[in-house]
């Protein structure tokens, strides 16, 4: 189990790390779906290896750190949703 624990940690680090090098170097925007769900899966399991390891400090600010994650990307998806519905609407008619 331990072993596993630590491959997760690991796995968590690299992709916190692609993920802020990615929005560093401008190749990815930190607004959007791919940023928030790399930021998100990193900060989870991150928390995970932390609170097996009983280092509280770090699993409480990853814990954190994937509520901000998983609130952020509700507010994407209800705002992509609110955008399709507003696109489906047809157009008002001209006026007189």
């Amino acid at each position: 189990m331990s072993t596993f624990i630590a491959i997760i940690g690991t796995a968590g680090a690299v992709v916190l790390l692609f993920a802020y090098a990615m929005v560093s170097s401008g190749r990815m925007s930190a607004n959007g779906l791919p940023y928030q769900l790399l930021n998100f899966g990193g900060a989870a399991t991150l928390m995970i290896n932390s609170a097996y390891h009983s280092a509280w400090p770090s699993a409480i600010l990853n814990l954190v750190w994937s509520g901000i994650g998983v609130w952020t990307l509700g507010r994407l998806v209800a705002r992509r949703a609110t955008a399709r519905r507003h696109a489906a609407e047809p157009a008002p008619a001209p006026g007189p």
